[in-house]
């Protein structure tokens, strides 16, 4: 019996031994605060760190509702320097002005495509598209769910050397791609990554942007 228990004994301090050898393989789902890299694929913060890639966004949102395009979305890592809606006011751009539609990429596609009014923040958009990845400006609906996951997004966008989303009163106010309904001619909404309220604005107003990317398979 004494012998059985050794031999017992052995077999199960061998296998704890293997165990805390073993290194666990990266988690191939998508979690709020992973890095969009610029080849598509989405890593941990700290997988990022080892691999070598280039980063381009973080993932604020993980998508479980079959009638929204994609994975998720990712924020961009930088803001962009503040333009206008629209150079100049009279038109409707075409967005839906739903401020509860999940339409950041339609819109931006209806802004560049109007003809009588440009949208500088659209053409500035479309300048960052690169590696496949195409940015867009986020819906009113879309910055809504970046504000409430802003503080995990700002943890790893220090880390991987992106800009923070501040929270001060005179910066936190970011243009949507959402027009105003009923006045879609004169005034967009802008949104507060800060408190969640949103203003009505003129259009021609110059405001930041920060872009978001929606992940696809």
């Amino acid at each position: 019996m004494k012998e059985l228990f050794y031999i017992m004994f052995a077999i199960i301090s061998m296998a704890m031994t293997s165990c805390d050898g073993h290194h666990p393989e990266p988690d191939m789902g998508i979690k709020i605060g992973d890095v969009l890299c610029t080849d598509g694929q989405i890593l941990s913060p700290d997988f990022w760190k080892k691999s070598g890639k280039e980063a381009i966004g973080v993932v604020f949102y993980v998508n479980t509702d079959p009638e929204i395009e994609g994975r998720g979305f990712a924020v961009y890592l930088f803001d962009m320097t503040p333009v206008a809606f629209a150079d100049s006011l009279g038109v409707k751009q075409g967005t839906s002005a739903d401020p509860y539609a999940m339409d950041g990429n339609s819109n931006t596609f209806a802004l560049m495509s109007q003809r009588n009014v440009s949208s500088p923040m659209a053409d500035a958009v479309f300048e960052l598209w690169r590696y496949g990845q195409s940015a867009y400006i986020p819906s009113v609906a879309q910055l809504r769910l970046l504000k409430e996951t802003r503080m995990t997004i700002n943890r790893n966008l220090e880390v991987i050397g992106g800009e923070i989303i501040t929270d001060t009163p005179d910066s936190c106010w970011y243009w949507s791609s959402t027009e105003v309904a009923g006045q879609e001619a004169a005034k967009g909404w802008l949104y507060s990554l800060s408190q969640g309220a949103i203003q009505e604005t003129p259009k021609n107003q110059a405001h930041k942007v920060r872009p978001i990317i929606t992940i696809h398979d």
